[in-house]
């Protein structure tokens, strides 16, 4: 079985089509439809149901899609470790919660990249049982998530990021409900806070699963949002956005999760200085 009739099965579940997994592997789709029956005759099941309409996964399909992505992504593991750049012997995988990248995650992997040189990282987007699968899988070594992985085999540390507050394009006070107001989803622990501050049955007009998105959104059409606070610190400095006066901040948490067994190969995971940047972390004592 080769690793292209894989990659090629991948392709038309992720396009749904042969034609349009045809283009994307620069390939016929006569060669796809090949890759795909060589795929199945070797499995001895057949994964997928193809029409002139598309393609859909069987049964069988759907139980060995999990298993495809874990093959495909560990040789994409063993390409990445045999191509490692000159002096680094380790290539670390990372699954982080899009939503705590800009606030804790590029600072996080700095700090590794500064004490361990010899060690390069990945990052992939990811959360909840997606990225517990990829541990356990070990497609990835950690994940930076917002909330702890119930796995026996999984170790969680907490860590506090800092503080979401509100702000907005135009200096103002806080209120009910504006029109203009942006919400941003952080999770289950911030909802919950949010509804009990903010008890209004009003709905925002737009809502977003990542505040980099809402922080672009804010920045081309104005309006106010919870952002977390070191995202803020040096638009607030420079007169771009405004702490909205009297409206209540909350306290964000991650929690950095990772496979017990890693530890041999990072022994530094259980001790890495997962505390926010120092102005961030200043001012949330206030």
């Amino acid at each position: 079985m080769k690793i292209t009739a894989i990659q090629t099965f991948l392709s038309v579940v992720r396009t749904r089509n042969l034609n349009r997994a045809a283009e994307e592997l620069h390939i016929t789709q006569s060669a796809v439809s090949a890759r795909l029956d060589a795929l199945e005759q070797a499995l001895g099941a057949r994964l997928l149901v193809r029409s002139r309409k598309g393609a859909s996964l069987t049964k069988e399909g759907y139980a060995f899609l999990e298993q495809a992505e874990v093959i495909v992504r560990s040789w994409q593991n063993a390409q990445a470790r045999i191509s490692l750049p000159q002096g680094v012997t380790r290539l670390f995988s990372l699954v982080c919660d899009p939503g705590r990248w800009t606030a804790m995650g590029s600072e996080w992997v700095a700090r590794v990249r500064a004490h361990h040189p010899e060690i390069a990282v990945e990052i992939w987007a990811g959360q909840g049982a997606e990225a517990l699968s990829w541990l356990q899988s070990g497609k990835s070594d950690a994940a930076l998530l917002g909330a702890p992985l119930a796995a026996a085999d999984i170790v969680n540390r907490e860590c506090t990021v800092g503080r979401l507050i509100q702000v907005s394009t135009k200096p103002r006070t806080a209120v009910q409900w504006h029109p203009d107001y942006v919400y941003v989803d952080y999770g289950p622990g911030f909802r919950s806070q949010h509804a009990e501050q903010w008890p209004s049955g009003e709905t925002a007009a737009i809502a977003f699963s990542n505040p980099d998105w809402a922080f672009a959104h804010l920045m081309r059409h104005g309006g106010s949002a919870y952002l977390p606070e070191s995202m803020v610190l040096d638009p607030i400095a420079q007169g771009i956005l405004f702490r909205v006066e009297g409206a209540a901040s909350f306290r964000q948490r991650s929690y950095l999760s990772w496979r017990k067994d890693r530890e041999e190969k990072f022994p530094w995971l259980a001790s890495v200085d997962l505390s926010p940047e120092p102005l961030a972390r200043s001012n949330a004592s206030q």
